[in-house]
């Protein structure tokens, strides 16, 4: 089994935050191979006192529903203060961090570029490199592994929460290879520490680890549904509803005006590798088309090592578009920019989809700067690629 970085920190790197106050980023995803709460054990454990808890998107406990307000007030299991930071701020400012002298970071994340639990680290970071607080990482699997980059690089004009930095969609690396990713990429000047993983095979997947699997978000109930997020996520930006209300969120999509067997008979077509399609129906019982009936397609991973999410998520928005292109719409939010630009990245990728463009075309155009991405990554890689 794979040993967690916080399983480390408290039976082998104490010393980090012996006799210190500590604040602690979490939420229901920050627990031991064992399922215990990261922040039960600190407020448990001798020599070390925590005095602030933080909370990211879906709060400490995992109370809080997808761009839900994140409230404040004291923890109901420690009694310790809760700062939220998907409120009226998503920076720590200079007042939730008085007092702390060691900032800890402990939250499972998906492996994609528009999940917001890496901005909430970074901005965090960028805090206390401004106090001087050393910020430690408490490091966790990357769920898609650490070998496969895929997407498009981030264009800064397009950067939004869900997803700040030039990176790829599918980044490939650990939450604390990230962490000192965007310390040295981007001035970050803050004392960094990663508690490493130990075990942990970079080219496997979340079953290799030998881990339980803790939803580090409502829609993200299971291994499967991370391993088809990165792709299947890009329904959010379109009038197709991406299986939230239902059991499978992202794994199925659909809309009243798809016909299901259609859909699922065209992408099978296509032979994708690692991936299979079948016709559903779903009833949404929130977000797009609540209480409608929808028909769609579930996706498969058939094969782990084959499947490639972006591909398969992109092919799927290109024939819904193509098969029903009087009914498709891309949403527009009030803001005025695409949902879907803000997860590619870019506009780009919308407007070759709507030029027709092939799916294969885009990931060939993407290859030169995943190769760079790869050679900019390598000095702050912590576990090796083979």
């Amino acid at each position: 089994m794979t040993l967690l970085g916080t399983d480390r920190l408290l039976e082998e790197a104490f010393p980090l935050i012996a006799g210190r106050s500590l604040g602690l980023i979490t939420n229901h995803s920050g627990t031991d191979r064992r399922l215990r709460a990261t922040a039960d054990r600190l407020h448990q454990a001798a020599g070390a006192e925590l005095v602030a808890l933080f909370g990211p998107e879906h709060g400490i406990r995992g109370d809080a529903a997808d761009g839900a307000p994140v409230g404040g007030g004291r923890d109901a299991r420690t009694g310790v203060p809760v700062h939220s930071l998907y409120g009226q701020t998503r920076q720590p400012t200079a007042e939730m961090l008085e007092g702390i002298e060691v900032m800890l970071f402990d939250i499972q994340d998906v492996g994609v570029r528009f999940y917001t639990y890496l901005y909430t680290m970074s901005l965090a970071m960028q805090a206390c490199a401004a106090r001087g607080i050393p910020f430690v990482v408490l490091d966790r699997p990357n769920p898609l592994g650490g070998m496969v980059l895929e997407g498009n690089i981030l264009d800064p004009a397009f950067a939004s929460f869900v997803g700040k930095y030039p990176i790829p969609v599918r980044y490939g690396m650990s939450v604390g290879e990230l962490a000192r990713f965007f310390k040295g990429e981007f001035g970050i000047g803050v004392e960094l520490q990663v508690v490493e993983l130990r075990g942990w095979q970079v080219a496997g997947g979340w079953p290799e680890t030998g881990l339980p699997w803790v939803p580090p978000s409502p829609n993200m109930p299971a291994v499967a549904t991370a391993e088809v997020y990165p792709g299947m996520c890009f329904f959010e930006g379109t009038n197709v509803s991406e299986g939230r209300g239902t059991q499978k969120p992202f794994e199925q999509v659909g809309a009243p005006y798809i016909e299901g067997h259609r859909l699922a008979d065209a992408l099978n077509a296509l032979e994708l590798p690692g991936a299979g399609f079948r016709p559903v129906y779903f009833q949404p019982s929130a977000a797009k088309y609540a209480g409608e009936v929808c028909q769609g397609v579930q996706v498969h991973v058939l094969d782990r090592a084959l499947f490639r999410p972006l591909r398969v998520g992109l092919e799927a928005v290109a024939m819904v578009r193509r098969l029903w292109p009087e009914a498709f719409v891309w949403r527009v939010p009030q803001g005025g920019i695409h949902n879907f630009d803000l997860l590619a990245g870019t506009d780009r990728l919308r407007l070759a989809l709507d030029q027709g463009q092939s799916v294969a075309e885009l990931e060939a155009g993407w290859a030169p700067g995943l190769q760079a991405f790869r050679r900019q990554c390598e000095p702050y890689l912590l576990y090796p690629r083979d």
